[in-house]
């Protein structure tokens, strides 16, 4: 089955500086189509224990934190498992990092109180030092309960996982690896699809960001496999360095965004580099437990309102080409996810997408609002050693999965699948 002619438009419109007229009315045309056959089809291949199962692979790492022999490890298993899938064009950026994620304990910092040392910072805060708020502020609203990063190793009590985790970050190269599903009709063109697979604060880094990882691929797997076809390309990256302030991302960007749409070798048919139409970040995508009470305390169940948040930046050059994707975001929810309803905001900041934002439609899925929620305290697995598999419920993994099901759909109507007979 063919889809709408109008998703070629919106391609152009997602892609380039100039807003067609009439722009805004084409996701109110998807919105009101039947749902395609195809794409529903490719959304039930996503399953939720084949997405448990990836991210509790993901946490036989630990942390993952960046500059360590268990995130080259993860690395490495990443990469065999995409090629597991039939992704087997893999491909990793290389590039260095010169300070310490984490400096060597002192006497004064064992001394500390609070959450782990209690240390605040862009890059211990995952804040992205280098991508930064671009000037937003936190609309704290309500209670607000405290976050921070644990320093602190002796907080996690599981030892094996203390084990795990006790080799400190050094400086030096990092690697971080994708894979690409080529368009039969235009190869030159592509989706980026992400989620950063580094983590810290000596837990296993579940959520934050296996969660996101897990995402990206188990997309890799349905698109890829043998039946799948698609017009244009859609890339697969698993980041590193983003607690450290998007250095994979940023790395990424600067050697890559020159090379767009560049066939090389000339007459070959082949682009290392396909012109972006569009890039979509997934970090953090399981606790929506609410506003954390009087007391600080957050409730330990997911709550019934919890909703897949879809983050644009309003301030950013690409402002509103990427509201455009996000609205189709949640119009592609509404028709094929399963459980939680999408929620559309303008303040995507402190995530993979931001080194994007100004030279593509960029967005990021969430489990919440990075500013307003997040930076409140909404998630007390944070950055904690409590962000292990075992604290998160199938109705935490099920807000995970139909994250996957709107991007699945989105993607797959954005770049013309299509099954093979």
């Amino acid at each position: 089955m063919r889809l709408m002619p109008c998703f070629a438009i919106l391609c152009s419109v997602v892609a380039g500086p100039p807003v067609a007229a009439g722009a805004q009315d084409l996701v109110a045309g998807f919105a009101a189509a039947r749902p395609d056959s195809t794409v529903k089809s490719l959304v039930e291949r996503l399953d939720l224990q084949r997405y448990k199962a990836t991210v509790k692979g993901l946490t036989q790492f630990g942390d993952r934190r960046q500059g360590t022999a268990r995130n080259r490890a993860a690395v490495d298993w990443i990469e065999a498992q995409l090629k597991s899938y039939g992704c087997r064009n893999t491909e990793r950026v290389h590039y260095e990092y010169a300070r310490r994620q984490i400096p060597l304990p002192s006497a004064a910092d064992s001394a500390a109180p609070g959450r782990g040392n209690g240390a605040r910072s862009a890059a211990a805060d995952g804040a992205g030092g280098q991508g930064g708020r671009g000037g937003l502020s936190n609309p704290v609203k309500g209670t607000r309960a405290p976050t921070g990063v644990n320093m602190k190793p002796e907080l996690q009590p599981d030892t094996a996982l203390r084990r795990i985790n006790r080799e400190p970050d050094t400086p030096g190269p990092r690697e971080e690896v994708f894979c690409t599903k080529v368009g039969t009709a235009h190869p030159d063109e592509m989706y980026i699809v992400g989620g950063h697979m580094d983590g810290h604060g000596f837990g296993a880094a579940a959520n934050d960001d296996g969660s996101g990882t897990a995402l990206v691929m188990e997309l890799a797997r349905v698109f890829n496999a043998p039946d799948v076809v698609t017009d244009r390309s859609i890339r697969f990256v698993l980041w590193n360095n983003e607690e450290t302030g998007l250095n994979g991302a940023h790395a990424y960007v600067d050697q890559r965004k020159d090379l767009q749409g560049k066939e090389n070798p000339v007459g070959s048919g082949k682009y290392p580099e396909p012109r972006w139409l569009g890039m979509i970040q997934h970090d953090m995508m399981l606790f929506d437990h609410g506003m954390p009470g009087p007391t600080g305390q957050v409730s330990p169940e997911q709550r019934r309102e919890a909703d897949v948040n879809v983050e644009f930046a309003g301030r950013s050059k690409f402002a509103d080409q990427a509201q455009k994707l996000a609205w189709f975001f949640r119009a592609a929810n509404d028709k094929y996810a399963t459980d939680y309803p999408a929620a559309v905001g303008d303040r995507m900041s402190n995530t993979d997408s931001d080194p994007f934002k100004d030279l593509v439609a960029a967005i990021s899925l969430r489990e919440n609002e990075r500013l307003a929620q997040i930076g409140s305290g909404w998630d007390p697995q944070w950055h904690q050693p409590t962000d292990v598999f075992a604290t998160y419920a199938d109705t935490d993994f099920r807000l995970g999965l139909n994250a996957a099901q709107t991007t699945l759909s989105a993607i797959a109507h954005l770049t013309g699948a299509t099954i093979k007979k």
